[in-house]
This record gives structure tokens, C-alpha cells and sequence, in this order.
């Protein structure tokens, strides 16, 4: 192989078409994984920054749930390749628990296992839409949606929802955004960013307004056991039984079983979607990691005390944030009802003095945030809405109060 130099090998020096795919070029860095390392970096070099930016438990995976990972290292039979689509068991333990929990029925031919909820989300759309099919996205959106939709070949159709209405997008929103190439709405309760939860009559609403249009919804229930006040949130292929063989149901172990770095998430749907998007898994990926799946089982298979215990410590925490953020002048804060994020609209401050500098949009403000007060926040910006700051309150208790207090400290003087 011919050696290049350093000058020719560098982008600036090389004529002619980018080095790089216009589709892997368009694709935005993840915000919110960009705002934790940014915060883990400056905490590794002594600085006292808080962050808010992750949205990940802070508790640790059930010690039955690891005990079962370190089984299965032992076992030879999991040291080689497995069906790309998942273990046979695990399936079974999703076909079981998804019955359990929200009342789906389905049997294994319904379930693809993949690499965490992302690989899930992206999977789920490149089997269903061809390019230029758009997807009605209510916005504020999981900065990861927008992104794999256009991976896909798709365009992504924000419809926007505010603080006056709860973060809740109606049908007749959806209604008007739908155009003849509209083919799939993707749904999300409870929702990251805004920790909005849709009632179960608006839920029943919207399926039979996707009924009626003839589109698919790909609904995103990763947070269904993160809800609060006796709030719940209802599956809409559930709801609304008719649009099952138009749904595809996205979950995974990440939140409920504090199980983010183990990457096993799910797609459960149509056979003919799951099939496609196995036969793509199987060239991209492959199965998931054995060990992951033997720890999924055990998750699965076990009882809900672990999310019992986390429900009640973000509870607490949820309401505290709450309380707090609504003392700092230009703040407005929505409770939310499920996840473990709030959203506040910070509009209120743009445009204002802040420790002699002045924010004019929501990044500028994150940026003084961290600066001024070492404290990481992801800006509305890369949820699709400006003007907003995400909060995870998936953090200890006394980090929760003083990074609160820093910001009220820093951004109560504004005016």
C-alpha cells in the first residue's frame, strides 16, 4: 500500500468531492451525549460541574440482574454467535413482559432484539420508509428521532407543542402537518425531553386519527414504568387494537432497569416489518451481545422492585427541580408527569444580563450556565424548540440541589 503524506491526507489539501457521505456529513453530533462527556471531562480536570445533561438512572443494575451476566460468561454456548434477531428466551421474556405490562399480546415472530433503543428507533423507520416519506414528529423531539429518520431516507415534519399545552401535540396538529407523503407519526409517552405524558383519551384519539389517515405510528414506550401521581400511560396499539398491524412498538431495559450501558433494547411489530428489519441487522450488527441478553432475561423475568425504588427517588427528586426552577425569575417550568426530565422555558432571560454577558438564544444560555455557574444543561435547540433548557433529575439528591442552587445563584440577578 502506498503511504500518503500528512499535507494530502488532510481535507483542506485534497480537491474535489468530500471525503465524506453527504448523508453521514448532514448527521448532527448526539446533543445530549455531547453535553455529559463535555461535563465529565471537565470534572475529570478538577472542576466542580454538576451535570443535567444525561439522561441515564443514577442507580446501579440489580445485583439478580448481574449475577446473571456473570453466569453467563461462564457459559461456553454463549461465547459464539446466536440468532441475529435475539435468544429465543429473551424474546419470550418480551412477549411475556410486554403482555404483563401494557396488555400488547404478541408472540416471538413480533420481536427483533437490537443494540439499545437507537438501533431500535433507526431499524424500525429504514424498514418502513423509502426516500421522501415524511414522518410527523411532535416537537420538543429526542434529538436522536430527526436523525434517524433522515438516515433512513425519510423527512422528518416537526409539530411543535408548547409549554401552554402541556408539550401535548393534538390531532388536529397532526392533521394539519399530514400531506400525500405522510407515511409514518412517530409517538413518544412518556416523552423525552418534556416528561409530558398524553392521557389515555388523547392517546385513543390520536390512534384512531392514524387509523383513519391510513399511516403507521412507531411509539416509543421506553419510559412506561417512569410516571408519577398515579398518571399512566397507555400503549396505543392497546388502545386502539385496530392499528396494531400498523404499529411498531419500540421499549428496551435501559430505564426501567437502570441498564443504559448494557444496549438491549427491542422492536416489537408486524411480522413483515420485523423480518426486514432482522435481515438488516444481521448484516449491520448481528445479535446482540450474549451476556447483555442473559442480563435482559433476568431483568425481564424478575419482578418491578428495581423501578419501584427509582420511581420514588425521581419523584421526589421531580418535584424538588420543580419548585426550584419556578423561583428564578423568567423561569417556567410545566411539571412533568413521567421520564425523569424537566423542560423549563427560559425565553424569560434571553436577551438579558447575566454575570455582564447576554444570552440571545437557549445555547448562548447553556454556555454561560457552565461557564458561570459549572453546571451542564442541554439547550432546547437540539430538541427542536428553542428557547427551552433539558434538565435530567436522574441525579443524586444533594447534586440535584446545589446545581439548581448555582442557577438560581447565577440567573436570579438577571435583568
Amino acid at each position: 500500500m502506498t503511504a500518503v503524506s500528512s499535507e494530502s491526507a488532510s481535507p483542506s489539501a485534497t480537491p474535489g468531492p468530500s471525503r465524506i457521505s453527504r448523508r453521514i456529513a448532514a448527521i448532527s453530533e448526539s446533543a445530549t451525549l455531547a453535553v455529559d462527556a463535555k461535563a465529565k471531562a471537565l470534572k475529570a480536570a478538577g472542576k466542580p460541574v454538576i451535570g443535567f445533561g444525561a439522561g441515564e438512572p443514577d442507580f446501579p443494575t440489580p445485583d439478580y440482574v448481574v449475577e446473571a451476566a456473570v453466569a453467563a460468561c461462564r457459559q461456553p454456548a454463549m461465547h459464539r454467535y446466536t440468532p441475529a434477531g435475539g435468544l429465543p428466551a429473551l424474546k419470550e421474556a418480551i412477549v411475556a413482559k410486554t403482555a404483563r405490562d401494557s396488555g400488547l399480546q404478541a408472540g416471538p415472530a413480533n420481536v427483533l432484539v437490537t443494540n439499545g433503543g437507537k438501533q431500535a428507533v433507526y431499524e424500525a423507520f429504514a424498514a418502513l420508509l423509502d426516500p421522501g416519506d415524511e414522518v410527523l414528529l411532535p416537537a420538543p423531539y429526542w434529538t436522536t428521532y430527526p436523525e434517524a429518520i433522515r438516515l433512513a431516507g425519510g423527512v422528518p415534519v416537526p409539530v411543535v407543542a408548547d409549554e401552554q399545552s402541556g408539550y401535548l401535540v393534538s390531532a388536529a396538529q397532526l392533521e394539519a402537518a399530514r400531506t400525500p407523503r405522510t407515511k409514518v407519526l412517530l409517538f413518544c409517552s412518556p416523552s423525552n425531553p418534556t416528561g409530558a405524558v398524553y392521557p389515555p383519551e388523547q392517546v385513543e384519539e390520536i390512534g384512531h386519527w392514524a387509523l383513519d389517515a391510513g399511516i403507521w405510528v412507531l411509539t416509543d414506550e421506553i419510559y412506561e414504568h417512569l410516571t408519577y401521581g398515579g398518571v399512566t400511560a397507555p400503549s396505543m396499539p392497546v388502545v386502539v387494537p385496530e392499528l396494531a398491524e400498523r404499529c411498531v412498538v419500540v421499549n428496551g431495559v435501559a430505564k426501567t432497569y437502570a441498564m443504559t450501558g448494557w444496549r438491549v433494547g427491542w422492536i416489537l411489530g408486524p411480522t413483515d416489518v420485523v423480518k426486514a428489519a432482522t435481515n438488516l441487522q444481521s448484516h449491520a450488527t448481528s445479535n446482540v451481545a450474549n451476556v447483555s441478553q442473559a442480563a435482559a432475561i433476568a431483568a425481564l423475568t424478575g419482578d418491578l422492585s428495581a423501578v419501584a425504588t427509582m420511581r420514588e427517588a425521581f419523584d421526589r427528586r421531580r418535584q424538588t427541580i420543580v419548585s426550584m426552577l419556578r423561583d428564578i425569575p423568567g423561569v417556567a417550568c410545566p411539571e412533568p408527569q413521567g421520564a425523569f426530565y424537566v423542560y423549563p422555558s427560559v425565553k424569560g432571560l434571553l436577551g438579558r444580563p447575566i454575570a455582564g454577558r447576554t444570552a440571545e438564544s437557549s445555547v448562548q444560555l447553556a454556555e454561560i450556565i457552565l461557564e458561570e455557574a459549572e453546571v451542564a444543561v442541554v439547550p432546547g435547540e437540539a430538541f427542536g424548540t428553542p428557547g427551552y433548557l433539558r434538565m435530567s433529575y436522574a441525579l443524586g439528591d444533594d447534586d440535584l440541589v446545589e446545581g439548581v442552587s448555582r442557577m438560581q445563584r447565577l440567573l436570579g440577578s438577571a435583568g
